[in-house]
């Protein structure tokens, strides 16, 4: 088969359809934690009505918003967004409906930070600190896979097998908050080093019962958490973002995220955002487009995919679509430029009407 047979002629600005959700294009905003609850309540601010404005008005296709967490002792920081009180679903209701009226897409990443939890977030109200925050200034004890510290941070606690149903039991309940919302769709989290990924990674996860042991064990949890929501929530389509590597020897890797991958989709999930590392210090060689291979392998599996890490053009981003992948998230391009979506989309000569009329003289 020659290169040119293998190239598709599906381009980033083209639309997609995810479980029934007609997306406008294949450019889409990469959950970001903006660290921004300075109440500590989980409650989205002025910043996030803002910023996700901004970014919904930009021309993405798709928004995911942050981390969030599904419980308070779930959060990385105490500054971070929630999902688990209806204080929060009102306060994330008129972003949602924001982003809608400019005609993009917008889904939740929904977290458990597990033992990278109770953390500092570095400003803001807490400040210049960094590390665990001790349980007497407002901190908790932090559970995971195992009992073992990791990244320096405090050591957790392993959760039981009764806690693990009520990860599981929360995880869902964010995800009927989140369509209360009138997010489009949820992303699990099981990237980065967090809980799903402390279970998943054989570096984190020591276990000797149904939840460790081999690849089937530590995935257990992460689908399960697909399956539930799947059963609840029949119709809302889900993400999975994986740490798809460790990048260490004896941890996760591409292979062993191809199958983890497929049986997700199995379980329920539509896509799966191929991410990596967070769980170790680990030598990662960060370039442009230093991630998509691990998008490309778990496409051989037929899993619909989205790419990640330092896509930073039109012509590389379009070339990543062209070869297979379904979608390239954007991440610290779109904070220099929120309208990255229509400015790339330009640069490929693309007929497009995303950007707002109010801004139409602008083009």
């Amino acid at each position: 088969m020659t290169a040119e047979a293998t190239i598709s002629t599906t381009s980033v600005t083209d639309a997609i359809d995810v479980r029934g959700l007609r997306i406008r294009n294949r450019i889409w905003i990469a959950p970001m934690c903006q660290y921004s609850v300075m109440a500590y309540d989980g409650v989205p601010t002025d910043w996030h009505r803002v910023h996700y404005g901004a970014l919904a008005a930009g021309g993405t296709g798709l928004l995911v918003v942050e981390a969030t967490a599904i419980a308070p002792e779930g959060r990385i920081t105490r500054q971070d967004t929630g999902l688990w009180n209806d204080a929060q679903v009102e306060a994330w209701r008129p972003i949602v409906d924001f982003a809608h009226g400019q005609g993009a897409a917008i889904g939740v990443q929904l977290n458990h930070a597990g033992a990278k939890a109770s953390t500092y977030a570095g400003f803001g109200r807490d400040g210049d600190a960094r590390g665990s925050v001790p349980i007497e200034a407002g901190g908790w004890q932090t559970v995971s896979a195992s009992d073992e510290a990791i990244l320096g941070l405090a050591a957790p606690r392993a959760l039981t097998v009764d806690e693990i149903d009520g990860i599981v039991a929360a995880f869902v309940a964010a995800a009927h908050r989140a369509v209360d919302a009138g997010f489009d769709l949820v992303e699990v989290h099981a990237a980065h080093g967090y809980l799903l990924h402390q279970f998943l990674s054989p570096l984190t996860n020591r276990r000797t019962d149904a939840y460790g042991g081999d690849l089937a064990g530590r995935a257990r949890l992460l689908l399960e958490v697909v399956a539930a929501i799947r059963a609840e929530l029949p119709e809302l389509p889900i993400i999975l973002r994986m740490s798809a590597t460790d990048w260490t020897e004896g941890g996760l890797d591409a292979e062993q995220s191809a199958t983890v991958a497929a049986w997700a989709c199995e379980a329920g999930a539509d896509l799966v955002d191929a991410s990596s590392g967070g769980a170790v210090l680990a030598d990662i060689p960060v370039g442009p487009g230093y991630q998509v291979h691990l998008a490309e392998r778990i496409g051989e599996e037929g899993v619909p995919v989205s790419a990640v890490g330092l896509i930073e053009t039109a012509e590389q981003a379009d070339a990543v679509v062209r070869a297979g992948v379904d979608a390239v998230r954007v991440g610290r391009a779109a904070l220099r430029d929120p309208f990255l979506p229509i400015r790339w989309a330009r640069e490929l000569g693309a007929d497009v009407d995303w950007h707002p009329p109010q801004y139409a003289r602008a083009y």
